[in-house]
């Protein structure tokens, strides 16, 4: 009987204690579903959240992780011919990812275009997409606008610079590691600063009388409140993290006298709203910027899933290089 490895968790913890990888069958195609074949799935921070119990869905145990990734197309039910096999797709977000195989229904698959490669196209779905809409559905900016983000060496942040520079957007970075100053500029971004107290004076000092509309906060706590004394009056900070594990701290002030919207995104809920024509419009965008060596989230370290152990553990430390993922044999 052919199997898989499948990473599981029966029980709500610590990731490097309560997931375990086990042998289980391969997978047939249901009505209307395929089989991928996994390439490649990152480690991200809300599969650690959810494993942990922290995640605002919980799936039914035991469960398989992974929001993200991408696989081939291994054997297609009859029914099925929206797509084929042999074709490089991205899977959606509720399947489970951390496996070596993995039945999906067709119709929630997207099929990435020739260029790409499956590492890349495994971490486009949650960063990139999460940046794109931070850039299109908040605040409706003009070419030659500024906006402000945090954790701008981030994943995500690292996106928000280069569609901002693709759409003509002026950003300005912060980070807390001057080291990331050049990396950032190299990537794109126009002003790199190092979080501190002086924050709205040094933003001021570097680009002048221009308003910042946009501030994206994925940090909450003391850095979120800086990035909002930034910005112009009447302007909004969307919320799409919480790295500092602390609330936002907003003054009556910011609302009396400034008037700023306070909003949040979640990417996952976007996914399950929006229709198949919304998401593939974004995707293409997304596409043509991949098939030209954007958009590509680096690596720290890649494991095979036999390592989950040691690969979310490696994924919970800090101030990492770039992303842990997980590998799979072609």
């Amino acid at each position: 009987m052919e199997t898989i490895n499948a990473a599981v968790y029966e029980t709500h913890g610590n990731p490097a204690e309560v997931l375990h990888v086990e042998s289980q069958r391969w997978p047939t195609p249901g009505a209307g579903e395929v089989i991928v074949k996994m390439r490649a799935a990152p480690v991200n921070p809300a599969d650690l959240n959810q494993i942990e119990g922290k995640y605002p869905v919980r799936a039914q145990l035991p469960a398989t992780p992974g929001f993200e990734g991408a696989g081939i197309i291994a054997d297609v039910d009859r029914d099925v011919t929206n797509v084929a096999a042999g074709a490089l797709v991205i899977l959606p977000h509720n399947i489970g990812t951390w496996r070596d195989a993995v039945a999906v229904k067709a119709d929630e698959l997207v099929v990435v275009p020739a260029g790409i490669k499956p590492v890349h196209a495994a971490m486009l779905k949650i960063n990139p997409m999460t940046a794109w809409r931070l850039l299109h559905d908040y605040v409706d900016l003009a070419r030659g606008d500024w906006l402000i983000q945090n954790a701008a060496n981030s994943a995500a942040g690292r996106a928000v610079i280069q569609i901002a520079h693709e759409l003509g957007y002026k950003t300005v970075n912060v980070v807390r590691r001057s080291e990331l100053i050049s990396e950032l500029r190299a990537d794109g971004g126009d002003i790199v600063l190092v979080d501190s107290e002086n924050l709205r004076r040094e933003v001021q000092d570097a680009i002048g009388a221009p308003p910042v509309r946009l501030g994206l906060n994925a940090v909450g706590g003391e850095s979120a409140l800086r990035l909002a004394n930034c910005l112009a009056p009447g302007s909004t900070l969307v919320t799409y993290g919480a790295m500092s594990l602390q609330p936002l701290k907003i003054p009556n002030g910011l609302l009396i006298f400034k008037d700023l919207r306070f909003r949040g995104i979640w990417i996952n809920k976007w996914y399950d709203n929006a229709t198949p024509a919304q998401r593939m419009e974004a995707f293409q965008h997304l596409f043509e910027m991949a098939q030209r060596g954007l958009l590509q989230t680096k690596v720290e370290k890649a494991y095979p899933l036999s390592e989950a152990k040691t690969a979310v553990a490696h994924a919970a430390r800090g101030q990492r290089s770039g992303k842990i993922i997980f590998e799979f044999a072609a």
